[in-house]
């Protein structure tokens, strides 16, 4: 069971607390967007992305379990045939908050809370599965080069004319950008 929040609730009483979640629940994901106070949203948000959660599973007992808390069949349905397939890539953060200007009557703190319905961009996708790699590719690498120590004898020896001859790493990494630095890297060749 989950612990009650502490403080005062919205509404008066923990009944009262749950009828306007479940409202503004159902009418966020029937509009995608709504603006009410930032209290209101802010506990909103967490509601919202446990259902669109239940939604992403999509078995019936899912259903039923959102069907306690949003009444209307036809923005469950909205919520499992719509919402969920648009943020099945996601793994959360479901939902935005974007805080804008007081009210006008009595100045209390505003915000808009909106789904992200939005697809995740391939690069955040290419990211997560490189460093993914890169970890799985670590322990395996350091494990393959920890015994394997090369000798100092080994080292190729390079002549002093060969040395003059070649680039530094840096000077070969670094472009040149303008033409002071072409004239210098110039230089730098013929010494």
């Amino acid at each position: 069971m989950p612990t009650p929040t502490k403080g005062p609730r919205l509404g008066g009483g923990p009944a009262h607390e749950r009828l306007i979640l479940a409202n503004l629940a159902t009418q966020l994901f029937e509009n995608k967007r709504i603006t009410t106070t930032e209290a209101k949203a802010k506990r909103l948000r967490p509601l919202a992305e446990r259902l669109i959660t239940f939604a992403k599973r999509g078995d019936l007992h899912a259903r039923r379990r959102v069907m306690t808390v949003v009444k209307d069949k036809g923005v469950v349905h909205q919520l499992f045939t719509e919402i969920a397939p648009a943020v099945a890539e996601r793994q959360g953060g479901y939902t935005r908050i974007t805080k804008i200007g007081p009210r006008k009557g009595d100045n209390a703190p505003m915000a808009v809370i909106e789904l992200v319905l939005e697809p995740l961009s391939p690069k955040q996708a290419v990211v997560r599965e490189a460093t993914k790699t890169a970890a799985k590719a670590a322990p395996k690498k350091a494990a393959a080069e920890a015994p394997v120590e090369a000798p100092a004898e080994e080292t190729p020896v390079v002549e002093a004319d060969e040395a003059a001859s070649e680039e530094t790493p840096a000077e070969a990494e670094a472009p040149a950008a303008e033409a002071g630095d072409e004239a210098a890297a110039d230089e730098a060749d013929k010494a």
